[in-house]
Order: C-alpha cells, then structure tokens, then sequence
C-alpha cells in the first residue's frame, strides 16, 4: 500500500513541475485580474483614451487593396517629428467605404481589409515608433484611408 501512495506523490510531483514550468510565460497582469475577479474584488479602472493631439493620413486606396496608394515619405517625416517626444503613441485606424467591393478578397472580410491597410502604414511607420504604434479599425465605413492619429499618453516610465 506505501508503494501506491509513494507512486501517487511521485506522480503529483511531476505533474507540478509540469504546470509550472508551462506557465512560465504567463501575463502577470491578466493572472491578477483573473485573481481578483475569482476573490470578489472589482476591477481597475480602464485607462482613458490617450489625448488626440493632431492626425495625418493615407487617403484613396483602391478598393479592394491594403497596397499604399502613394509613397508614405511626407507621413513618415510627420511622424518622425512628432515620435521625438516618448510621451506619445501613434494610433494608426483603418478604414473602408462599406462598399461591397471594398472587402479582403481572401476573406470578404471589410474588417480584416481595413486591418490590412493600417498594418501597411503600420510597417511604413515601425522604425520611426517602435513599441508606441496601436493598430485600430474604424467601427464605421467612412472612406478607403488609414488615419494616424498623434496621442499623449503621458509621462514615460
């Protein structure tokens, strides 16, 4: 009966080596939320929206296509000049005109289209802001464009 109960504790053991090491790159900050949340606690507080100080753009991509419609020199040398403080991010939004030619042809997709044109711009734009770049997607058709708004989000860390 020792040998089973030995075996038994062998086997536990190792099982909790294997869970820890499988969570060795676990997001700390979404454990503690799932921590808090399983002990009653609420959550924090989402942070606000960074403050929108100017926007530039890509306008009058062809339907269809997430190619960029011109060269982004004149968008990349704005964003050099605003990416000089650490203070702020670039927020890049795509776009589509709702049109039922203006999908991802892979997918038919208006949502995967416009996400296509702000990861294009994204690209153009990653050695100017790398780590400070959010990639969005507009929640409405508007116009075939990507927008890079300049935000604030505050004091660098």
């Amino acid at each position: 009966m020792w040998l089973i109960t030995l075996a038994d504790l062998a086997l536990l053991l190792v099982g909790f080596f294997v869970l820890l090491h499988a969570n060795q790159n676990l997001d700390r900050a979404a454990l503690m939320q799932g921590v808090r949340a399983a002990f009653g606690e609420p959550a924090p507080a989402p942070r606000p929206d960074p403050l929108p100080l100017a926007a530039a753009g890509m306008f009058n991509f062809a339907p269809g296509s997430a190619r960029l419609p011109g060269s982004p020199g004149s968008l990349v040398a704005w964003a050099e000049e605003a990416a000089r403080d650490p203070r702020v991010t670039l927020r890049i939004t795509g776009a589509v005109d709702g049109s039922p030619a203006d999908v991802d042809r892979a997918t038919g997709s208006a949502a995967v289209l416009a996400a296509d044109r702000a990861r294009a711009v994204a690209a153009a734009l990653a050695p100017v802001a790398n780590g400070r770049i959010i990639i969005l997607t507009a929640d409405r058709p508007s116009r075939r464009q990507v927008v890079v708004t300049l935000s604030l989000t505050g004091e660098s860390m």
